[in-house]
């Protein structure tokens, strides 16, 4: 393995230590500070400190030496876990995190954004930076030498089934404490079995009892076991070694408590081994069951993606085949068509499992998240909490990755103008902290994710002034409150009076709705003056396959999203009613919903000028309510692979992509909620625009 290939595995390590760091983090902000956890914390600092170390990381080595001084203060019991601590603790880990990445981009630490968080946890170890232990000091005083009294520590490992197969070996072990210092080994086999034909090969019946001597603390000895030690019942302790205790017998009678050094001697034939795969010396009772790890496979994400594109084309020779056979005329009674239903549905097994090895859970873009609610509340002088749930919810990769900049502009408007200041929340009976709510859940094959607060609502007498002081709509304008709601999407709203580090610029919520509709998604709003205000954002759980509706518009073969479509109805006379000179308005279940002519928004002409002739898709969209898109007709309902058109024509007006049907005809993909939002003139014209720079590059 190459050096930047080891590289690349310490930061893909850092990652998962830190959400274990952030894991922990917040169990102790929620009260859950027992020394399982606190020791969780200080090994994912450890961890990362450690192998920085061999990477000559020196910034990020520095740091995380602090870091875990702190902590080790906090398992030892000499600092309390109170607000204030972990307040720092949670901005250390932050601090720590971003360290990670500038050592993975090669740039330098941000000493503006560490110095004075370094400072604060400093302020907690006392005027030299380090806590200094009670016995070195009255040594010193006595007139001793200042060399290191050191001690004996006795490890105790016996490994487990997990040790062996995962390719470890104890002589392994054994030479790396060698390497610490001077070692006395000895084997422990109580547990063999008697019977030779009970011996099972793949389990662990040895006890390996080490002396480990010359060593001023057990951390060096830990750091060997760091990455094995769920996998073994694990045991270490200190004993004193006679020149340490004759200096502990010396120093007593001075007022100066001894350690009790008398250790008693192991019986061989029955040896008690603690199961920890904690850092402290506290044993563990030994009927606990060890900590199995999770079994983890790292693949480059430009093998899936090449497995993925070769999926997309299984699909379409299905559609294929399925095309040929219909074509052949076959009756339905041929065995032809039962294996033609066996190979569909191996298909889409074959695809779900592929988009289930991009797929990933959405909790690290939620701990950053809590990052970016902390820092908020700390600009606008708020008390927040920030409640995650459901971050388990697997999404496709891509879909988390572009949904951290949409997620950071909708939690830092929900805390800046959404929850009240705390004395505003008291004067109206709520509580001073606030809470926003983040979470993650699957609907009907797409994941909906919500921002939930606690605060004001939506101010919409404000928020209509302003749109009409701004030209965005006109005065004598009749909006429902959901449209009013939508006006915080229009490029250039803002309500800030002014601009800060948060707002203003009126740039967040259009960058928002931008980034969600180029996802395949869509966002809707649903606030209660006094009580608060929910963002819903629903997004499909992959990009690349989708199911759609197959049809005809003016003789051009389309597909619409399934996702999008409510119903399909094929109108009657009374159904129609007529509005403006061309216009018409749909009748169901006594509503009246807009009809939009697909083929004269896309400037082809219909096979029918008749309404009654053709067949309305009821569907649902962020600029419209609910609208009906008329179509020609309607082939099939199948799923289709989604193939981007940007990389050839750039973004073009109504089309969100395109795909390859089973004739091999390729089929534009229709965006619903650009089709519904644009007026028929202005689309138009967009759609001219193109054509017109198409036929000149050709």
């Amino acid at each position: 393995m190459t050096d930047s290939a080891i590289l690349d595995a310490f930061f893909e390590e850092c990652e998962d230590l830190l959400v274990a760091l952030s894991d922990g983090l917040e169990d102790m902000r929620e009260g859950k500070a027992d020394s399982e956890t606190v020791n969780a914390v200080f090994r994912s600092v450890h961890s990362i400190k450690g192998a920085a170390g061999a990477f000559s990381l020196e910034d990020l080595v520095s740091f995380a030496h602090i870091f875990e001084t702190v902590l080790d203060e906090v398992r030892a019991g000499k600092l309390s876990t109170d607000d204030a601590l972990l307040r720092v603790l949670q901005r250390a880990g932050d601090i720590l995190a971003d360290l990670v990445d500038a050592a993975r981009d090669g740039l330098p630490a941000d000493a503006e954004q560490v110095d004075p968080v370094v400072k604060e946890l400093q302020s907690f170890l006392g005027e030299d930076g380090l806590v200094e232990e009670e016995f070195v000091f009255e040594a010193l005083t006595l007139g001793f030498d200042d060399t290191p009294i050191t001690a004996t520590y006795q490890v105790q490992f016996r490994p487990g089934r997990e040790f062996y197969a995962t390719g470890n070996d104890p002589a392994l072990m054994i030479a790396a404490l060698q390497d610490l210092g001077p070692c006395t080994v000895r084997i422990l086999g109580g547990d063999l079995p008697q019977d030779f034909a009970d011996f099972q090969w793949d389990e662990g019946y040895l006890t390996w009892q080490i002396d480990v001597m010359d060593q001023q603390s057990d951390l060096a000895i830990r750091e060997v076991f760091q990455f094995v030690d769920d996998l073994c019942d694990l045991n270490i302790t200190e004993q004193f070694d006679d020149e340490t205790d004759a200096l502990a017998q010396e120093i007593a009678p001075l007022g100066v408590p001894a350690s009790n050094t008398e250790q008693p001697a192991p019986d061989v034939t029955q040896v008690p081994v603690a199961a920890s795969a904690d850092v402290d010396d506290t044993p563990v009772k030994a009927d606990k069951p060890a900590k199995r790890p999770a079994s983890t496979l790292r693949v480059d994400p430009e093998r899936v993606d090449r497995l993925i594109n070769a999926v997309g084309e299984l699909i379409i020779n299905q559609s294929v085949i399925s095309q040929r056979i219909d074509e052949a005329g076959l009756p339905n009674s041929a065995e032809l068509h039962g294996d033609l239903d066996d190979y569909k549905l191996l298909a889409r097994e074959i695809q779900e499992g592929v988009m289930a090895i991009r797929a990933q859970p959405v909790k690290p873009l939620f701990q950053r998240m809590l990052r970016i609610a902390r820092e908020a509340a700390d600009a606008t002088g708020k008390e927040v909490n920030l409640v995650t749930e459901g971050d388990a919810t697997e999404v496709d990769k891509i879909v988390v990755e572009r949904l951290a900049d949409p997620l950071t502009h909708m939690i830092r408007n929900a805390i800046d103008h959404g929850i009240e200041k705390p004395q505003d929340r008291i004067s109206t009976g709520k509580p001073a902290t606030g809470t926003l709510r983040l979470t993650a859940s699957q609907r009907s094959g797409s994941i909906v994710i919500e921002i939930i607060d606690d605060g004001a609502g939506l101010n919409r007498k404000r928020i209509k002034e302003i749109a009409i002081n701004k030209g965005l709509i006109s005065a004598d304008m009749q909006l429902t409150e959901q449209e009013i709601d939508h006006l915080l999407f229009a490029p250039g709203f803002s309500t800030a009076a002014e601009v800060t580090n948060l707002s203003g610029r009126g740039v967040g919520m259009d960058v928002v709705k931008t980034a969600i509709t180029a996802l395949g998604g869509r966002i809707a709003i649903s606030s209660i003056t006094g009580q608060g205000t929910t963002f819903s954002i629903t997004l499909p759980l992959t990009l690349a396959v989708m199911d759609g509706m197959i049809i005809n518009v003016g003789g051009q073969t389309m597909v619409v999203p399934i996702s999008s479509i409510l119903e399909t109805i094929r109108p009657t006379k009374a159904d129609l009613s007529r509005i403006g000179l061309h216009s018409q308005l749909l009748r169901i279940r006594g509503d009246y919903v807009p009809i939009i002519d697909l083929a004269e928004r896309l400037g082809v002409r219909p096979s029918s000028e008749t309404m009654t002739d053709r067949v309305l898709l009821l569907i649902q969209t962020e600029s419209v309510t609910q609208c009906a898109l008329a179509v020609d007709d309607i082939f099939d309902q199948r799923q289709v692979v989604v193939k981007s058109m940007q990389g050839s024509y750039g973004e073009i007006a109504g089309i969100s992509g395109a795909t390859i049907l089973g004739d091999g005809k390729i089929a534009l993909i229709i965006d619903p909620d650009a089709i519904a939002a644009a007026p028929t003139t202005e689309l138009k014209l967009q759609i001219q625009a193109q054509r017109e720079v198409a036929h000149a590059a050709t």
